[in-house]
């Protein structure tokens, strides 16, 4: 037997899962830094994870989740637009966690309660694509956070070397540091002779 929603939740569930599973073991300092031209880091990737489900979850449904934290407002956007893709040093690691795992438990309920077809209203989408089914939302909101699970990885990887697709089964072709280098190494000759270096 299938259970489509059943399905697409648990890889929801997967994703919500590695994003945390990327800060376990980092430093205060690398949870946080900026480690792209456009301040990727591993805390702000979460911090935007929880307005994202908060939002697509909450109100579409007509179900809002209070109190919103005060980074998710059109003020706070309009103040700065990158508002919840970086965490401040008062807006400590344990309390984004704690918020993103509430985010989860209040889609998770709207996720139960609500069939597949069932329609919501995402307002700040163009009026003609604003209405959107439950299914929509889940797909929607599964591939954002498996987007952002990848950033996360790259972004782990270039913190202290560890990557995996999750903690029980890393996905990852067998190799020591020696076949990494090899293989990195093979990769970058490559790339040299085809751009005629």
């Amino acid at each position: 037997m299938t259970d489509p929603k059943g399905d697409l939740h648990e890889y929801l569930r997967a994703g919500r899962e590695a994003m945390l599973w990327k800060l376990e073991g980092v430093s205060e300092y690398d949870v946080r830094r900026p480690l792209t031209r456009t301040g990727t880091n591993l805390l702000g990737l979460v911090k935007h994870l929880i307005g994202v489900e908060l939002g697509y979850f909450g109100p579409t449904f007509g179900r809002p989740y209070e109190p919103l934290p005060s980074w998710i407002s059109d003020e706070a956007f309009e103040a700065d637009p990158n508002v919840d893709m970086w965490a401040t040093e008062d807006e400590p690691r344990e309390w984004i966690i704690g918020l993103y795992r509430a985010a989860w438990a209040h889609a998770d309920a709207t996720i139960e309660m609500c069939a597949l077809d069932a329609v919501g209203r995402v307002e700040h989408w163009p009026p003609e694509r604003a209405e959107i089914t439950l299914h929509r939302v889940l797909v929607h909101v599964t591939a954002e956070t498996h987007r952002h699970a990848g950033h996360a990885d790259i972004v782990r990887e270039v913190i202290d070397g560890a990557v995996g697709l999750r903690r029980d089964r890393d996905n990852m072709a067998p190799g020591d540091e020696a076949a990494w280098a090899e293989h990195r190494e093979r990769v970058e000759r490559a790339a040299g002779a085809a751009a005629g270096r």
